[in-house]
């Protein structure tokens, strides 16, 4: 079964993808209204044994329904999907929204 992925952040490098893929995925520009980045500082050591930064970007549900984050939506198996959950940091969670283009897609969001 097919899943969509939407990455405003690491998942969008291919040296990520690679690594946890063990391909490039192929994706499209997509648009999550009604959110905004936020910086946020993670503390979790696997994730930063990886080589990834301690200041990561975040979205977080915003006031203003103009806000809108642009990112890429990936096309991803179920099993890969697993993939990227493990990859994430500990404190993150994944949630399901629907984008601009109409697609419901999975997120990541810090829980603080």
């Amino acid at each position: 079964m097919k899943e969509y992925l939407f990455s405003y952040g690491t998942l969008q490098k291919d040296k990520v993808q690679l690594a946890l893929f063990g391909r490039i995925l192929q994706g499209n520009t997509d648009t999550l209204k009604g959110y905004k980045t936020v910086s946020i500082e993670i503390k979790d050591n696997a994730f930063l044994a990886k080589g990834e930064e301690k200041l990561q970007q975040n979205i977080v549900i915003s006031k203003d329904i103009n806000d809108a984050v642009k990112g890429t939506v990936f096309e991803l198996t179920g099993e890969e999907l697993l993939h990227a959950d493990k990859y994430e940091p500990d404190n993150y969670k994944r949630t399901q929204v629907v984008l601009q283009s109409g697609k419901k897609a999975w997120i990541y969001l810090a829980v603080v």
